[in-house]
């Protein structure tokens, strides 16, 4: 019951939260510069004032404001994010179409960087007086300050060019046509490189939080008192430091779980990986601006689905919580 309470005043809020953001993203992308009817227009050799008037027409560019708005949420709410004049495409179909490619890179990158980051800061907290304990903050401190794109091309450079170990872009082997598990290893090689680039600055993220909030939490009296009943040190760090340590990693990882789907954009443009975060760059270039608003549309609302369900992991993991709600 208090669960089910829990979701239905999440879920409300998100409702308010997902207006107002495509109320703003609207608004925003009107400001954006550039026609897209003139882009049109420019591309297809006219340039005349009748072609453009039509072409506005057409997409309802003529309308005042406050009427294209109207049409565009009353669209959403009917799940019709209207239609890609570049891609000839309705944006619905546009985007589920790239949303499986994404969620697979970033589910297995925000896994990947999360049991990591996890382990390395456990170790680096274990460690904490010894040069393997540095090292690996260290290393956590080089991965966090590297920029995203560089690794990604030094990662295709390394791995690809000179040592020929893995695929350099794509999600699969074109034309290669494999089926059953032969596709899904040929998919899984194609995911190795974009995948553990993305999960390395989230990685060390999660190292230093470790870290820190196990340092934190060996210092409070419940440990002190595990020690003097003579326990083991590996299950005080497990059991008694590690399990009160992951509640701020829980935050931050709801947090980050959303982000991670606004930093593939960069992962994939590199990499060609066909997910929505490249096809937001296209859009962009393109001024496709019905597609980028339903793009934006998604985004925000993985963004708030990672939230309700980190909330809910949070109660999970800290029994006090739902006592106090």
């Amino acid at each position: 019951m208090v669960y089910a309470r829990l979701i239905a005043m999440r879920l409300l809020k998100a409702v308010i939260v997902l207006f107002l953001i495509i109320v703003f993203n609207f608004f925003l992308i009107q400001l954006a510069p550039g026609d897209p009817a003139a882009i049109l227009a420019g591309e297809a050799g006219a340039t005349d004032e009748a072609f453009l008037r039509q072409l506005r027409e057409q997409f309802g560019l003529d309308q005042p404001l406050y009427v294209q708005l109207w049409h565009y949420v009353s669209g959403i709410a009917t799940l019709d994010f209207g239609y890609s004049y570049r891609q000839q495409m309705p944006v619905l179909d546009l985007i589920l179409e790239r949303l499986p490619a994404t969620l697979l890179l970033t589910g297995t990158a925000f896994v990947l960087s999360l049991a990591l980051g996890i382990f390395a800061g456990s170790m680096a907290a274990a460690r904490v007086k010894k040069i393997s304990g540095s090292v690996i903050m260290a290393l956590a401190l080089v991965f966090y300050a590297t920029p995203l794109f560089w690794v990604a091309l030094m990662a295709v450079l390394l791995f690809s060019v000179y040592l020929d170990w893995l695929p350099a872009y794509g999600m699969f082997t074109v034309g290669a046509h494999y089926t059953g598990m032969a596709h899904i290893l040929d998919v899984a090689k194609h995911l190795i490189l974009p995948a553990s680039t993305l999960a390395l600055f989230f990685m060390a993220i999660y190292t230093r939080m470790t870290r820190a909030s196990m340092l934190e939490a060996s210092q409070q009296d419940y440990v002190k008192t595990a020690r003097a009943k003579g326990l083991k040190d590996r299950v005080i760090q497990r059991r008694h430091i590690l399990r009160n340590a992951l509640l701020p990693i829980i935050t931050l990882a709801g947090l980050q779980a959303g982000q991670m789907v606004g930093g593939a954009i960069l992962t994939e443009t590199v990499f060609a990986w066909p997910g929505i975060g490249r096809l937001m760059y296209e859009a962009l270039m393109q001024r496709d601006y019905n597609l980028l608003l339903g793009i934006f549309f998604f985004s925000a609302a993985l963004v708030i689905v990672f939230n309700i369900f980190t909330d809910l992991v949070y109660r999970l993991a800290d029994p006090r919580i739902k006592e106090a709600s």
